[in-house]
């Protein structure tokens, strides 16, 4: 199972102890940890300010911690201010579920301080991933700061993280799984830089450890239409650590909303997206990501239990067909 720390704040230390407990609780379930979504990179450092060197350290502290107790995966973003952006969290299907959705325009038109109540005002009670109420105190002087940034010093800045960090994780043999920009373009003149190939591969060589790595998630990359996420994992299989699977139908250039994990009911085809992984060899973590609210659940936006447990179900049918259909040679 894939877990974190949900109440840690960015850039806040990781304890041990605290991991311990948290292994605790999943075995006591009958399952293993395999890795943390996500340890979340502070603000200071992905804008580059004085503070960054303290928050690194906690970072490369917590990476020691987890390594101690054998979790060799930690996913990550490195998206300014906002995580995931959404302008409907249950908007209606005409097979009677809800879905996560995309309006440009709609999102625009709010603004970016109007957005964080806005999605909070459709968040079930739920606490909403990336959308904490306290990023708001801080909203107006950071769109500020990023209105001033270029893509360029993301990746300096990037570059300069990874630098830090990735010592430590070949110590403890910890890949880290850069997830990309949700969605994949600029929002509010702030730039976005894990959004395509020719960005992605300008990542992995900003360090050349195979412990830099990268998180596909289907939908994050593929709600861009010049995005092809076989393509991309074609050209970046030995540096994919991570897999997310979700499913989207482009609606009209700037819109789109997602959909259950089905090849036949979006625009992603996720039989030929597992086999390309298949047939590169990729052994490691993989779970579905997003879905409908189905049957009347009350869910958290995104992660109805249901839905995410049909996804599950999909994803392994599919796998087991390719893997019986085209079984791997070992030497």
């Amino acid at each position: 199972i894939i877990s974190t720390l949900y109440a840690k704040k960015a850039g806040e230390l990781w304890t041990r102890p605290e991991i311990i407990e948290l292994k605790q609780i999943i075995a006591k379930s009958g399952l293993t940890l395999m890795g943390i979504e996500s340890v979340n990179v502070h603000e200071s450092i992905k804008a580059g300010t004085h503070e960054r060197d303290r928050y690194i350290e906690n970072y490369i502290k917590t990476l020691s911690a987890l390594g101690e107790e054998g979790i060799r995966l930690v996913v990550y973003n490195f998206m300014p201010v906002f995580d995931w952006i959404r302008f409907l969290l249950s908007k209606p299907r005409e097979d009677g579920t809800t879905v996560l959705a995309y309006d440009d325009e709609g999102i625009r038109n709010l603004g970016p301080e109007k957005l964080f109540e806005w999605l909070q005002s459709q968040a079930n009670g739920f606490r909403l991933p990336g959308w904490e109420p306290e990023r708001l105190s801080r909203v107006h002087e950071l769109i500020s700061f990023y209105r001033t940034c270029t893509e360029e010093t993301l990746f300096s800045n990037l570059a300069y993280f990874l630098n830090a960090v990735i010592p430590t994780c070949e110590k403890y043999d910890i890949k880290l799984a850069l997830h990309p920009d949700d969605p994949p373009w600029n929002m509010f003149g702030i730039p976005r830089i894990v959004t395509n190939l020719e960005n992605l591969k300008r990542i992995i060589a900003l360090n050349k450890s195979p412990s830099n790595g990268l998180t596909i998630c289907t939908g994050s990359l593929g709600v861009h239409p010049e995005n092809n996420v076989i393509t991309i994992i074609e050209a970046l299989h030995s540096r994919i650590h991570f897999v997310h699977v979700r499913n989207l139908r482009i609606i009209s250039p700037g819109k789109f909303e997602e959909t259950s994990h089905l090849s036949c009911d979006g625009d992603l085809d996720i039989y030929t997206i597992l086999k390309t992984l298949y047939d590169y060899g990729y052994d490691g973590c993989m779970r579905p990501d997003h879905g409908r609210a189905i049957w009347g659940e009350l869910s958290m936006p995104g992660y109805g239990l249901y839905d995410q447990a049909l996804g599950s179900a999909y994803m392994y049918g599919l796998w087991e067909a390719i893997s019986k259909s085209n079984p791997r040679k070992h030497n």
